[in-house]
């Protein structure tokens, strides 16, 4: 099986490459630090391609995935696990800037990684998009309105990629990771409870795909939290979160 991952040299990506990889399949890897995704290279069984660019380069990210289906033939499941995360404020204008990098980078380059694929994948009728949303993206969290925005964009936008490709034989399947133990997650000055070591997160994520569950929560503790999140009518959950620690903004 053939695996293009982007957001490789670190975090819920690096994760994923070295689980698929265990498993003697053949890798795509993306990520912007060359020094990062050669170290993970090299400790990698078996042959692997690695890319460093930038997502929100579009036309790099679109030349690493021709080169990549050249050499393997056909690619069996795409992964686009880059993301970034910032705290952000409307009022500080400042913000703007990271508001768009947020943006270009969980929003736009998911759609970026996933266009080369797509023709392929609908001839064949065969193959796994996969998207990385959060739990974040449920609801609304102060002091984060970039990234749980897009966050929900990226599940909505997996929503209706499904239902444009499932009739032509290619599944789309949404990860919303709760907390997991990465560099991202190190910078939150708050407690996260049902935190889960990356490894384990990749194990799930994996049988996830391979099972073609359209949306899943991991950790499921963190799913059911979601569910409730859904639930709750908005005087309620203003009441509940309108006092919830805030990720550091990027200035900070």
């Amino acid at each position: 099986m053939a695996v293009f991952i982007t957001g490789a040299s670190s975090g819920l990506g690096e994760a994923l490459a070295r689980f698929y990889a265990a498993q003697g399949h053949k890798l795509g890897l993306v990520a912007r630090r060359a020094d990062r995704l050669q170290a993970l290279m090299t400790s990698l069984p078996g042959t692997h391609y690695t890319y460093v660019l930038d997502v929100c380069e579009r036309e790099a990210l679109h030349c690493a995935a021709r080169d990549f289906i050249s050499h393997v033939g056909h690619v069996d499941v795409v992964i686009a696990s880059a993301g970034i995360s910032a705290g952000t404020l409307t009022e500080q204008t400042d913000d703007f800037g990271v508001f768009q990098s947020i943006f270009q980078t969980n929003v736009m380059a998911t759609v970026s990684t996933f266009e080369p694929f797509i023709p392929g994948m609908v001839e064949r009728g065969a193959g796994t998009l996969v998207g990385i949303a959060s739990v974040a993206g449920v609801r609304g969290l102060p002091g984060a309105g970039a990234y749980s925005a897009s966050k929900s964009a990226v599940t909505t936008y997996c929503e209706s990629l499904r239902l444009e490709l499932k009739p032509r034989g290619v599944g789309v399947v949404t990860i919303a990771p709760g907390y997991i133990r990465t560099e991202m997650t190190a910078k939150n000055p708050y407690k996260m409870p049902f935190l889960m070591d990356a490894n384990d997160f990749a194990v799930r994520a994996a049988r996830t795909i391979a099972q073609q569950h359209s949306y899943r929560v991991i950790p499921w503790q963190m799913g059911i939290v979601a569910k409730l999140m859904r639930m709750l009518p908005n005087w309620l959950y203003d009441r509940l979160a309108v006092n919830a620690p805030r990720k550091p903004r990027k200035s900070e």
